[in-house]
Parts: structure tokens; C-alpha cells; sequence
């Protein structure tokens, strides 16, 4: 016996709705994977500048970001992350090079 069209709008619906619960579950898990990643990163990165740094270890929070506004986020600090990102060929993201993004 053949479904009548109200039935087979009824199946295809119900797939849609599968369809879209298995997007939404794919995007979360795409968005998790990238927060593990930049936690990741941010732990390494801070781990490196303790290991070169352990003064640094006893700073604030406030101190901390004064250490890096003051001290990092210079002009010389940004020429050093142009040459090192223009060495690679790509900027941020797969962009082309940074050059004066960073203003003080």
C-alpha cells in the first residue's frame, strides 16, 4: 500500500528536524573544540612566559597587564611580531601580514 503525500511530508519533516538536531550538535562541538583549543593555547603561552619570566608569577592581574601593555605591546614589540609573522607568509587567521593594526 503507497504513503499518501500527508505521510511522506510527515517522514520528510521528521528527517529535517534529525538533520538540523545533528547541525546544531556538530556546531557545538566545533565551538567546544575551539575553546579547548584557545584555553590550550592561552596555558602554554602564559606557561612559556613564566618559564622565561618567574617574576612574573607574583604580579597581579593589573600588574601583569601593565607588564604587557608597557613592555610588549610596543612599537618594537609589534615590529618583532610583523618580522616573525611576515617570515611565515600569513598575518592572523590565515591573513596577509600585519603591519599597523596595534596603535599605542
Amino acid at each position: 500500500m503507497s504513503r499518501t503525500n500527508i505521510e511522506r511530508i510527515a517522514t520528510i519533516k521528521e528527517q529535517i528536524a534529525q538533520l538540523e538536531n545533528q547541525r546544531k550538535q556538530l556546531l557545538q562541538k566545533e565551538k567546544e573544540s575551539e575553546r579547548k583549543a584557545r584555553t590550550k593555547r592561552f596555558c602554554s603561552r602564559h606557561g612559556l612566559l613564566e618559564k622565561y619570566m618567574p617574576d612574573l608569577i607574583t604580579l597581579t592581574d593589573e600588574q601583569f597587564e601593565t607588564f604587557i601593555k608597557r613592555g610588549v605591546a610596543t612599537k618594537y614589540g609589534r615590529s618583532v611580531l610583523t618580522e616573525i609573522i611576515s617570515a611565515r607568509g600569513v598575518g592572523i587567521n590565515g591573513n596577509t601580514p600585519i603591519t599597523e593594526q596595534c596603535e599605542v
